[in-house]
């Protein structure tokens, strides 16, 4: 699929579907007044002195329409605790959050009712299906809870259904299932309303590793077809990079770094993040575009005898080193609109999967 990511140079700034500006969560008695005596910024040893957990400290983001943005970091980080801040599950103790420029923090229980049914459809860990009900009325259940009729829900619900694969079992109960046949049911449940944001958290953890795979295949299909803005909570950097458009590692309540999987494998910005990224094979994050020789494209770039053909820019080297290695010329690197931004040689790829030797031959 198409991968949504910052914009290049040149390009066009994405819209911003959801946001958040200095985001606290603080668990513990009177956490709002003590942020406010501490000026909005108290430190890890203010925290633990007063006797609360700083599950969320000052964190900012920018989510834009139609990516996956992943959040990450081992347990304990914060990461599911923003997740729900973000959709106001649990109330933040300060900052705001930006849903469409409108901010929830001062949108009414009853409004913030309405947002969830109508334009957020969430995925947990447990499935928490409902066990007397079929997998078509567990689909149709918030169409249910809408008020929208038996007939329209019933349809809304075999539509999706379809969309994840489970045609032919809506008269099936969640006990007949297998563990990714029920995780559908509550990915189809929570596509049934089309949200226009979806949040995920760990949805596939709980799986065996063939399952998780393919539900991970199946997400991505999904997403190619649907183009969701999607926030996805995972511990996993393997499911990160396979799934992610833009990462946010968060440690000890803090966003330690933004950035796309390749960002963070080439350029961490703390140790932290290095030690987080470094037994990642370099082939599955990094581009063509970071990879290539830059050519100058005002003459057009070059002939087409001179290239064994086109890679776009965005492709990662993972899953093209078999065209390139096995070619005798360089392949042109291309954007979105056939523009050749700069060549893909075979020795570039070598380095990259085996790393360059003393004398910059592969080892």
């Amino acid at each position: 699929m198409s991968r949504t990511s910052a914009p290049q140079a040149g390009e066009a700034a994405q819209p911003v579907k959801l946001a958040c500006r200095g985001v606290w969560k603080i668990f513990g008695p009177d956490a709002a007044g003590f942020l406010a005596r501490h000026g909005g910024t108290p430190s890890q040893a203010q925290l633990a002195e007063a006797g609360l957990i700083g599950a969320v400290h000052d964190a900012t983001i920018d989510i834009y329409e139609g990516e996956i943005f992943v959040i990450m970091g081992l347990s304990g980080s914060g990461k599911s605790t923003l997740l729900r801040c973000l959709s106001r599950l649990i109330e933040p103790t300060a900052g705001r959050i930006l849903f469409e420029g409108q901010d929830l923090l001062a949108a009414s229980e009853r409004e913030m009712i309405e947002i969830r049914r109508h334009k957020m459809g969430m995925v947990f860990q447990h499935f928490a299906l409902l066990p007397h009900l079929t997998v078509l009325g567990n689909v149709a259940f918030p169409l249910e809870v809408q008020g929208v009729d038996r007939a329209r829900r019933e349809r809304r619900a075999r539509e999706v259904i379809e969309l994840v694969g489970l045609q032919g079992r809506e008269g099936y109960y969640p006990r007949e299932l297998s563990g990714g046949q029920q995780q559908r049911v509550g990915i189809a449940r929570s596509l049934a309303v089309e949200p226009e944001v979806w949040f995920l958290d760990e949805p596939f953890s709980a799986l065996d590793p063939l399952i998780r795979r393919e539900m991970q295949d199946e997400f991505l299909r999904l997403q190619s077809v649907l183009r969701k803005t999607i926030v996805f909570i995972t511990h996993d950097f393997d499911e990160a990079i396979r799934l992610a458009d833009r990462i946010a590692i968060m440690k000890d309540g803090e966003i330690i770094q933004v950035g796309t999987p390749e960002d963070l494998v080439v350029s961490p910005a703390t140790d932290y993040v290095a030690e987080f990224t470094r037994d990642v094979a370099r082939a599955k994050v990094l581009t063509a575009r970071s990879v290539m020789t830059a050519v100058d494209g005002s003459d057009g770039g070059p002939d087409a005898d001179d290239v064994a053909g086109q890679i776009v820019a965005e492709a990662r080297i993972e899953s093209i080193a078999a065209r390139i290695v096995n070619a005798a010329r360089p392949f042109a690197v291309v954007d979105h609109d056939g523009r050749t931004l700069g060549l893909l040689t075979r020795q570039a790829v070598l380095d990259v999967l085996v790393g360059p030797g003393p004398d910059g031959t592969p080892s």
